[in-house]
């Protein structure tokens, strides 16, 4: 990836708020927002069909094109729950602020239930759900800044939350009503 701004990146699981929580923290900032998701969506048509049609391995292809496109951007921007997955995803990550946004399988049980999600189709929505965040939650863990759980207290708190820990100056203060964060600065 090209140098380009710093950007605010939202990643976590399918129903935790990437795009509602992100869409707020932009607009409180004044930045630029970005989904991946939408972006795909915009250029090649929905996920569900991309995926019956061509396969994940396409899908994924055309989601790293958009989250290199977004990364180059800057602001904030929302990943799909499945682009951490990429190896250079990774590693453009480690050049801007990640926030892991995280939700119980109680509360994204009302979220993603009725999902036309694609990996959430097979057999029961919310046991899917739990063991994709399984085998994700590493990688979600090696990349993340700072975590919030959105299961709880309206969305605006961690909305409030995420932009005081963006605008603290020292890292160290940016913690602000988090589960945890990186002790390690990238």
């Amino acid at each position: 990836m090209t140098a380009g701004p710093e950007a605010i990146v939202l990643i976590g699981p399918m129903g935790a708020g990437k795009t509602s929580i992100g869409k707020r923290v932009a607009r409180a900032l004044g930045i630029r927002f970005y989904d991946s998701d939408a972006a795909v969506v915009r250029d090649h048509g929905p996920i569900e069909k991309l995926f019956a049609e061509h396969g994940e391995e396409h899908f994924r292809a055309l989601e790293r094109r958009a989250v290199a496109d977004g990364l180059a951007g800057g602001g904030v921007v929302a990943l799909g729950g499945g682009a951490v997955l990429h190896p250079e995803t990774r590693a453009d990550l480690a050049s801007h602020r990640v926030v892991l946004l995280l939700v119980s399988p109680r509360v994204v049980a009302g979220r993603v239930r009725d999902s036309n999600r694609p990996l959430l189709q097979a057999g029961d929505a919310i046991e899917r759900w739990a063991a994709i965040l399984e085998e994700r939650r590493p990688v979600y863990d090696e990349l993340a800044d700072v975590t919030f759980d959105t299961s709880s207290g309206p969305l605006q708190d961690v909305v409030d939350a995420i932009v005081a820990w963006v605008r603290s100056p020292e890292p160290e203060e940016r913690a602000c009503d988090v589960l945890s964060e990186r002790s390690e600065p990238k």
